[in-house]
Protein backbone atom coordinates (compact mmCIF):
# COMPACT_ATOMS: atom_id res chain seq x y z
CA UNK A 1 0.00 0.00 0.00
CA UNK A 2 1.30 3.59 -1.48
CA UNK A 3 0.45 6.82 0.77
CA UNK A 4 0.99 10.15 -0.26
CA UNK A 5 1.36 12.53 2.17
CA UNK A 6 1.37 16.70 1.55
CA UNK A 7 4.69 16.85 3.75
CA UNK A 8 4.34 20.37 3.11
CA UNK A 9 0.61 21.09 4.21
CA UNK A 10 -0.32 22.29 7.52
CA UNK A 11 0.54 24.68 10.49
CA UNK A 12 3.62 23.05 11.67
CA UNK A 13 4.99 21.25 8.50
CA UNK A 14 7.07 19.94 7.62
CA UNK A 15 8.03 18.72 11.21
CA UNK A 16 5.12 16.81 12.24
CA UNK A 17 4.10 15.29 9.05
CA UNK A 18 7.52 13.98 8.71
CA UNK A 19 7.86 12.79 12.13
CA UNK A 20 3.81 11.72 11.94
CA UNK A 21 5.03 9.92 8.69
CA UNK A 22 7.68 8.06 10.77
CA UNK A 23 5.28 6.73 14.07
CA UNK A 24 3.26 5.00 11.17
CA UNK A 25 5.93 3.78 9.20
CA UNK A 26 7.25 2.00 12.11
CA UNK A 27 4.06 0.46 12.91
CA UNK A 28 2.71 -0.33 9.37
CA UNK A 29 5.84 -2.17 7.61
CA UNK A 30 3.36 -3.08 5.20
CA UNK A 31 3.12 0.17 3.78
CA UNK A 32 5.25 2.87 1.80
CA UNK A 33 4.54 6.49 2.77
CA UNK A 34 5.50 9.41 -0.13
CA UNK A 35 6.37 12.66 1.68
CA UNK A 36 5.82 15.00 -1.30
CA UNK A 37 7.42 18.33 -0.67
CA UNK A 38 10.81 20.31 -0.66
CA UNK A 39 13.72 17.45 0.12
CA UNK A 40 15.72 20.03 1.08
CA UNK A 41 13.32 20.50 4.33
CA UNK A 42 12.47 16.70 4.64
CA UNK A 43 15.24 14.81 4.69
CA UNK A 44 17.46 16.48 7.48
CA UNK A 45 13.90 15.24 9.53
CA UNK A 46 13.70 11.69 8.42
CA UNK A 47 15.27 9.13 9.77
CA UNK A 48 17.10 7.47 6.83
CA UNK A 49 16.94 3.78 8.45
CA UNK A 50 13.54 3.86 7.84
CA UNK A 51 13.36 1.84 4.58
CA UNK A 52 8.95 1.92 3.98
CA UNK A 53 9.70 5.77 3.16
CA UNK A 54 10.19 8.10 0.11
CA UNK A 55 10.31 11.62 -0.74
CA UNK A 56 8.74 13.19 -4.17
CA UNK A 57 10.65 16.54 -4.42
CA UNK A 58 8.69 19.53 -5.26
CA UNK A 59 9.58 23.18 -3.64
CA UNK A 60 6.12 24.51 -4.76
CA UNK A 61 3.39 24.45 -2.30
CA UNK A 62 -0.34 25.24 -1.58
CA UNK A 63 -0.26 28.18 1.50
CA UNK A 64 -3.03 28.24 3.68
CA UNK A 65 -4.52 32.13 2.62
CA UNK A 66 -4.79 30.91 -1.14
CA UNK A 67 -8.17 30.91 -2.71
CA UNK A 68 -8.29 27.21 -3.70
CA UNK A 69 -9.64 26.95 -7.42
CA UNK A 70 -6.60 29.32 -8.32
CA UNK A 71 -3.83 28.32 -6.55
CA UNK A 72 -5.30 24.09 -7.37
CA UNK A 73 -4.86 25.20 -11.40
CA UNK A 74 -2.30 27.23 -10.89
CA UNK A 75 0.60 25.42 -8.58
CA UNK A 76 -0.23 21.43 -10.92
CA UNK A 77 3.78 20.96 -9.36
CA UNK A 78 2.53 21.86 -5.59
CA UNK A 79 2.86 18.74 -2.96
CA UNK A 80 -0.47 18.64 -2.53
CA UNK A 81 -1.68 18.97 -6.11
CA UNK A 82 0.86 15.87 -6.82
CA UNK A 83 -0.26 13.94 -4.34
CA UNK A 84 -3.86 13.42 -5.97
CA UNK A 85 -2.38 13.23 -9.36
CA UNK A 86 -0.86 10.20 -7.59
CA UNK A 87 -4.15 8.41 -6.75
CA UNK A 88 -5.56 9.24 -10.10
CA UNK A 89 -3.02 7.59 -11.69
CA UNK A 90 -2.53 4.82 -9.00
CA UNK A 91 0.83 5.55 -8.22
CA UNK A 92 -0.62 6.26 -4.92
CA UNK A 93 -3.54 4.08 -3.06
CA UNK A 94 -4.29 7.10 -1.09
CA UNK A 95 -3.53 10.97 0.26
CA UNK A 96 -3.11 12.57 3.31
CA UNK A 97 -2.83 15.95 3.58
CA UNK A 98 -3.38 18.76 6.81
CA UNK A 99 -3.14 21.92 4.24
CA UNK A 100 -5.83 24.31 2.76
CA UNK A 101 -9.06 22.36 3.01
CA UNK A 102 -10.92 24.18 0.10
CA UNK A 103 -7.72 23.83 -2.25
CA UNK A 104 -8.21 19.65 -1.21
CA UNK A 105 -11.63 19.89 -1.76
CA UNK A 106 -10.61 21.52 -5.64
CA UNK A 107 -7.83 18.75 -5.85
CA UNK A 108 -10.39 16.09 -4.83
CA UNK A 109 -12.69 17.13 -7.44
CA UNK A 110 -10.28 18.29 -10.12
CA UNK A 111 -7.52 16.13 -10.22
CA UNK A 112 -8.66 12.84 -8.41
CA UNK A 113 -12.33 13.03 -10.05
CA UNK A 114 -15.94 12.17 -8.49
CA UNK A 115 -16.62 8.29 -8.01
CA UNK A 116 -19.63 8.06 -10.86
CA UNK A 117 -23.06 9.16 -9.81
CA UNK A 118 -21.88 10.80 -6.58
CA UNK A 119 -22.93 14.64 -7.43
CA UNK A 120 -20.53 16.05 -4.27
CA UNK A 121 -17.99 14.96 -2.59
CA UNK A 122 -18.15 15.16 1.72
CA UNK A 123 -15.98 15.78 4.39
CA UNK A 124 -16.98 13.71 6.84
CA UNK A 125 -14.17 14.09 10.13
CA UNK A 126 -15.51 11.70 13.49
CA UNK A 127 -16.34 13.85 16.30
CA UNK A 128 -15.29 13.45 19.69
CA UNK A 129 -18.64 11.58 21.79
CA UNK A 130 -18.11 10.52 25.43
CA UNK A 131 -17.94 6.80 24.74
CA UNK A 132 -15.07 7.13 22.75
CA UNK A 133 -16.89 5.89 19.66
CA UNK A 134 -17.31 8.94 17.75
CA UNK A 135 -20.29 10.27 15.69
CA UNK A 136 -19.62 10.52 12.27
CA UNK A 137 -20.52 13.75 10.64
CA UNK A 138 -21.44 14.61 6.75
CA UNK A 139 -20.55 17.16 5.67
CA UNK A 140 -18.52 19.43 7.80
CA UNK A 141 -17.37 22.06 5.58
CA UNK A 142 -16.57 21.25 2.31
CA UNK A 143 -19.44 22.41 1.05
CA UNK A 144 -21.49 25.27 2.56
CA UNK A 145 -24.75 24.84 0.76
CA UNK A 146 -26.26 21.36 0.40
CA UNK A 147 -29.76 20.31 -1.86
CA UNK A 148 -32.08 17.58 -0.45
CA UNK A 149 -30.26 15.08 -3.04
CA UNK A 150 -26.68 15.80 -2.11
CA UNK A 151 -27.98 15.27 2.14
CA UNK A 152 -29.56 11.34 0.76
CA UNK A 153 -26.18 11.23 -0.91
CA UNK A 154 -24.36 11.71 2.62
CA UNK A 155 -26.35 9.35 4.34
CA UNK A 156 -25.62 6.88 1.97
CA UNK A 157 -22.04 7.50 2.18
CA UNK A 158 -21.81 8.13 6.07
CA UNK A 159 -23.82 4.71 6.42
CA UNK A 160 -21.23 2.93 3.86
CA UNK A 161 -17.83 4.29 6.03
CA UNK A 162 -18.77 3.27 9.34
CA UNK A 163 -20.33 -0.23 8.44
CA UNK A 164 -16.89 -0.76 6.71
CA UNK A 165 -14.41 1.35 8.51
CA UNK A 166 -15.81 0.81 11.84
CA UNK A 167 -17.20 -2.64 11.52
CA UNK A 168 -21.06 -1.42 12.46
CA UNK A 169 -23.70 -3.66 11.15
CA UNK A 170 -26.41 -0.99 11.15
CA UNK A 171 -25.36 2.24 11.94
CA UNK A 172 -27.76 4.90 12.77
CA UNK A 173 -28.04 7.83 10.33
CA UNK A 174 -29.47 11.03 12.22
CA UNK A 175 -30.30 14.35 10.71
CA UNK A 176 -28.93 17.14 12.22
CA UNK A 177 -32.42 19.83 13.34
CA UNK A 178 -33.54 21.93 15.62
CA UNK A 179 -35.99 19.44 17.24
CA UNK A 180 -36.62 16.08 16.96
CA UNK A 181 -40.10 15.72 15.57
CA UNK A 182 -40.48 15.44 11.83
CA UNK A 183 -42.10 18.64 10.50
CA UNK A 184 -39.29 20.83 12.62
CA UNK A 185 -36.09 22.73 11.07
CA UNK A 186 -34.95 24.50 7.47
CA UNK A 187 -37.26 23.84 4.08
CA UNK A 188 -34.34 21.62 2.70
CA UNK A 189 -33.89 19.13 6.15
CA UNK A 190 -38.24 18.99 6.27
CA UNK A 191 -38.16 18.22 2.52
CA UNK A 192 -35.03 15.74 2.88
CA UNK A 193 -36.74 13.62 5.52
CA UNK A 194 -39.12 11.32 3.91
CA UNK A 195 -36.25 10.79 1.47
CA UNK A 196 -34.22 9.36 4.09
CA UNK A 197 -37.24 7.01 5.24
CA UNK A 198 -37.18 5.95 1.93
CA UNK A 199 -33.40 4.59 1.71
CA UNK A 200 -31.57 1.07 2.66
CA UNK A 201 -30.51 3.12 5.85
CA UNK A 202 -31.09 2.84 9.50
CA UNK A 203 -32.34 6.33 9.66
CA UNK A 204 -33.78 7.11 12.96
CA UNK A 205 -34.91 11.04 12.19
CA UNK A 206 -34.13 14.26 13.00
CA UNK A 207 -30.88 14.85 15.80
CA UNK A 208 -30.52 17.79 17.78
CA UNK A 209 -27.26 19.18 19.01
CA UNK A 210 -27.57 19.24 22.66
CA UNK A 211 -27.15 15.15 22.16
CA UNK A 212 -24.40 14.53 20.08
CA UNK A 213 -21.60 14.61 22.42
CA UNK A 214 -23.64 11.80 24.05
CA UNK A 215 -23.63 9.86 20.65
CA UNK A 216 -27.26 9.95 19.46
CA UNK A 217 -26.79 8.56 16.26
CA UNK A 218 -23.45 6.92 14.47
CA UNK A 219 -23.64 9.21 11.30
CA UNK A 220 -24.58 12.82 11.56
CA UNK A 221 -26.23 14.21 8.24
CA UNK A 222 -25.92 18.21 7.63
CA UNK A 223 -24.62 20.64 5.38
CA UNK A 224 -21.40 22.46 5.26
CA UNK A 225 -22.04 25.39 6.47
CA UNK A 226 -24.72 23.88 10.05
CA UNK A 227 -21.87 21.16 10.48
CA UNK A 228 -18.93 23.21 10.28
CA UNK A 229 -20.17 25.55 13.12
CA UNK A 230 -20.77 22.48 15.21
CA UNK A 231 -17.61 21.28 14.76
CA UNK A 232 -16.18 24.74 15.79
CA UNK A 233 -18.47 25.08 18.55
CA UNK A 234 -17.05 21.71 20.00
CA UNK A 235 -13.82 22.66 19.76
CA UNK A 236 -14.09 25.43 20.93
CA UNK A 237 -16.24 25.12 24.36
CA UNK A 238 -13.79 22.21 24.87
CA UNK A 239 -10.35 24.35 24.40
CA UNK A 240 -11.87 27.03 26.68
CA UNK A 241 -12.95 24.08 29.19
CA UNK A 242 -9.81 22.83 29.80
CA UNK A 243 -8.37 26.23 30.05
CA UNK A 244 -10.42 27.73 32.89
CA UNK A 245 -9.95 24.56 35.12
CA UNK A 246 -6.22 24.94 34.19
CA UNK A 247 -6.51 28.84 36.44
CA UNK A 248 -9.05 27.66 38.62
CA UNK A 249 -6.85 24.77 39.60
CA UNK A 250 -3.74 26.32 40.42
CA UNK A 251 -4.81 29.34 42.10
CA UNK A 252 -3.89 28.50 45.65
CA UNK A 253 -2.29 25.51 46.99
CA UNK A 254 -5.66 23.62 48.16
CA UNK A 255 -6.58 23.80 44.69
CA UNK A 256 -2.97 22.08 43.45
CA UNK A 257 -3.45 19.54 45.52
CA UNK A 258 -6.87 18.93 44.60
CA UNK A 259 -5.43 18.59 40.95
CA UNK A 260 -3.05 16.01 41.43
CA UNK A 261 -6.04 13.95 42.51
CA UNK A 262 -8.22 14.92 39.79
CA UNK A 263 -5.39 14.63 37.09
CA UNK A 264 -6.14 11.01 36.08
CA UNK A 265 -9.71 11.81 35.78
CA UNK A 266 -9.60 14.82 33.86
CA UNK A 267 -6.56 13.33 31.74
CA UNK A 268 -8.89 10.42 30.70
CA UNK A 269 -11.62 13.25 29.85
CA UNK A 270 -9.55 15.27 27.73
CA UNK A 271 -8.52 12.07 25.56
CA UNK A 272 -12.49 11.77 25.21
CA UNK A 273 -12.50 15.06 23.88
CA UNK A 274 -8.87 15.12 21.50
CA UNK A 275 -9.42 14.90 17.92
CA UNK A 276 -6.14 13.67 17.62
CA UNK A 277 -7.46 9.73 17.94
CA UNK A 278 -9.62 9.98 15.22
CA UNK A 279 -6.66 10.95 12.22
CA UNK A 280 -8.24 13.22 10.17
CA UNK A 281 -11.60 13.37 7.81
CA UNK A 282 -12.26 11.20 4.85
CA UNK A 283 -13.15 13.24 1.60
CA UNK A 284 -16.05 10.96 0.70
CA UNK A 285 -17.31 10.35 -2.98
CA UNK A 286 -13.97 11.26 -4.71
CA UNK A 287 -12.51 8.35 -6.71
CA UNK A 288 -9.89 7.24 -4.15
CA UNK A 289 -8.75 7.58 -0.63
CA UNK A 290 -8.77 10.72 0.22
CA UNK A 291 -8.27 12.26 4.22
CA UNK A 292 -7.70 15.54 5.27
CA UNK A 293 -5.68 16.06 9.00
CA UNK A 294 -6.53 18.96 11.16
CA UNK A 295 -4.40 22.23 10.20
CA UNK A 296 -2.78 21.90 13.33
CA UNK A 297 -2.47 18.26 14.21
CA UNK A 298 0.49 16.97 16.02
CA UNK A 299 2.65 13.84 15.11
CA UNK A 300 0.66 11.66 16.81
CA UNK A 301 -2.64 12.97 14.42
CA UNK A 302 -0.71 12.23 11.18
CA UNK A 303 0.17 8.91 12.30
CA UNK A 304 -3.28 7.95 12.86
CA UNK A 305 -4.57 9.65 10.04
CA UNK A 306 -1.93 7.30 8.13
CA UNK A 307 -3.84 4.62 9.87
CA UNK A 308 -7.29 5.72 8.80
CA UNK A 309 -6.15 5.87 5.19
CA UNK A 310 -4.38 2.05 5.40
CA UNK A 311 -7.57 1.20 7.07
CA UNK A 312 -9.69 2.21 4.41
CA UNK A 313 -7.20 1.12 1.28
CA UNK A 314 -7.84 -2.86 3.26
CA UNK A 315 -10.81 -2.53 3.23
CA UNK A 316 -11.85 -1.41 -0.26
CA UNK A 317 -13.79 1.89 0.74
CA UNK A 318 -13.87 3.45 -2.62
CA UNK A 319 -14.97 0.80 -4.16
CA UNK A 320 -17.79 -0.20 -2.09
CA UNK A 321 -18.56 3.73 -2.13
CA UNK A 322 -18.90 3.17 -6.15
CA UNK A 323 -20.58 -0.49 -6.15
CA UNK A 324 -23.75 1.17 -4.28
CA UNK A 325 -24.19 4.38 -6.38
CA UNK A 326 -23.54 1.96 -9.50
CA UNK A 327 -27.17 0.66 -8.97
CA UNK A 328 -29.01 3.47 -9.39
Amino acid sequence: MRIAMDAMGGDHAPEVNVKGAMLAAKDWTDIEIILVGDEKQIKPLLDESISNIKIHHTDEMILADEEPVKAVRRKKNSSMVLAGKMVKDKSADAMISAGNTGALMTTGLLVIGRIPGVERPALAPTMPTMDNAGILALDLGANMDASEEHLVQYAVMGSIYRSKIHGMESPRVGLLNVGTEAGKGSEITKAVYPMLEQLPINFIGNVEARDVLNRNCDVLVCDGFVGNILLKAMEGTANNIFSVLKVELTKNFLRKAAAAILKPSLSAFKKKMDYTTYGGAPLLGVNGVCIKSHGSSDANAVKNAVGQARNAIQKELVTSIASEFNKK
